[in-house]
C-alpha cells in the first residue's frame, strides 16, 4: 500500500533506463530523429523530446541531458532496447555510437527544490543535475550508482516502490506524459501536449515523423489532447481504453493511486460528440498488456462501462 500523504521521497528510479549517444555526429544525428532542437543542448540545458515513427506516432519520450560522457536520454527501462534498435537503423554513415548505459549510469529523482536550484544543466564529478521539464520542484540526477549513493540518492531498497510511485504521481500532477511499451505508437506528439510542453521545435527542419507532426499543427486538427483525471477505485492499467460519463473517450497513459482513488493522465477526444466512434475504435484496437507497477491489470468489462471521472487542472493551458 502506497503512502500518499507523506512528503514525496527522493532516490533512484530503477524503472527508468539510460541511452547514451557518443561520437562527433551525436547532436546532428539526434537532430534528425527527435522532435526538439538538439542544438539547444550545447547551451547546457536539458530537453524534452519525442522519437517518432515515419507515420508520426510516438515511439518514446526522452529527457535529453548533455552529460560529459555523451548525450544522455532518460526513458522507461522497458523502452530502452526497442528504442536503441529503432535508432540504430538510422545511423548509416553517421559517426555516432548508441548504447544502453544502464551499467554505468543510474537515474535518481530529487523532489526538494530548497536543496538545489540549478540553472539549466550542471555537472560535478560525473553527476549531472537538471530541472525536470516545466516542474520547478523536481530535478533529474544522473551518475554512477556509487556517486548517487554519496549524495544519499541511492534510495532505500525497501522504499523503491514508494519512490517510483511519488515520481510518477508528480509527473501526473505536472501534466508530463510518459510512453510505455503498452502505449508505444498510439499517439501523435500533440495528443500528448508536447507542443505545450516545449517538446517540439517547428523551426528546426526535417526529422523522422516531422511531416505528420507539422501537418497536424498547421492544419489545427488536434482532435485529442492529454487530460488529468481523478478516477474512482478500481483496477486500472496503462493503455486501457476509457469511455467517460461526459461522452469523451480515449486511453490511459499513466495512472497512480492517490488517496482513496487514482490520479491519471489520459488522451481524450476534445469534442465529446466525436467520442462514441473513437471509443469503439480504441476498445477494438487495445490489446491486453501487462500491468505497470504499481497498477494492477483491469478486467475487460471495465473498458466498456462509462466511467465517472473528475477532471483535474493541469499547470498549463490547453
Amino acid at each position: 500500500m502506497m503512502n500518499t500523504d507523506a512528503p514525496p521521497q527522493s532516490g533512484r528510479l530503477p524503472h527508468l533506463g539510460v541511452l547514451r549517444f557518443t561520437g562527433p555526429d551525436s547532436l546532428s544525428f539526434l537532430q534528425g530523429q527527435v522532435s526538439n532542437d538538439t542544438r539547444r543542448l550545447a547551451d547546457n540545458r536539458s530537453l524534452f523530446a519525442a522519437f517518432s515513427s515515419p507515420q508520426g506516432r510516438v515511439l518514446a519520450l526522452m529527457h535529453l541531458l548533455p552529460h560529459s560522457s555523451g548525450v544522455i536520454a532518460v526513458l522507461p527501462r522497458d523502452l530502452v532496447l526497442p528504442t536503441l534498435e529503432g535508432l540504430r537503423k538510422f545511423v548509416l554513415r553517421a559517426k555516432v555510437k548508441i548504447e544502453d548505459a544502464g551499467e554505468f549510469l543510474s537515474v535518481a529523482g530529487l523532489h526538494d527544490a530548497r536543496r538545489l536550484r540549478p540553472d539549466g544543466y550542471i555537472e560535478k564529478d560525473g553527476v549531472g543535475i537538471a530541472g525536470v521539464n516545466r516542474d520547478p520542484n523536481r530535478y533529474w540526477v544522473v551518475g554512477a550508482a556509487e556517486k548517487l549513493a554519496e549524495q544519499r540518492l541511492d534510495g532505500d531498497v525497501l522504499q523503491a516502490d514508494q519512490i517510483e510511485h511519488d515520481w510518477r504521481l508528480a509527473d501526473i500532477r505536472a501534466g508530463l506524459p510518459q510512453i510505455y511499451l503498452s502505449t508505444r505508437e498510439a499517439f501523435v506528439a500533440q495528443m500528448l501536449n508536447l507542443d505545450l510542453l516545449d517538446g517540439i521545435s517547428f523551426s528546426k527542419g526535417c526529422y523522422t515523423g516531422q511531416e505528420i507532426i507539422a501537418r497536424t499543427q498547421h492544419l489545427g486538427r488536434i482532435k485529442r489532447r492529454l487530460y488529468r483525471l481523478q478516477l474512482p477505485p478500481g483496477d486500472w492499467r496503462i493503455g486501457q481504453p476509457l469511455r467517460l460519463s461526459d461522452g469523451r473517450a480515449g486511453r490511459l497513459i499513466e495512472v497512480i493511486q492517490s488517496g482513496g482513488g487514482f490520479e491519471a493522465l489520459a488522451v481524450l477526444n476534445v469534442d465529446a460528440s466525436a467520442a462514441e466512434s473513437a471509443a469503439a475504435a480504441a476498445i477494438a484496437a487495445a490489446s491486453p498488456v501487462a500491468p505497470t507497477s504499481p497498477v494492477a491489470a483491469a478486467s475487460p468489462a471495465a473498458a466498456d462501462a462509462p466511467i465517472s471521472a473528475a477532471g483535474l487542472p493541469l499547470p498549463y493551458e490547453l
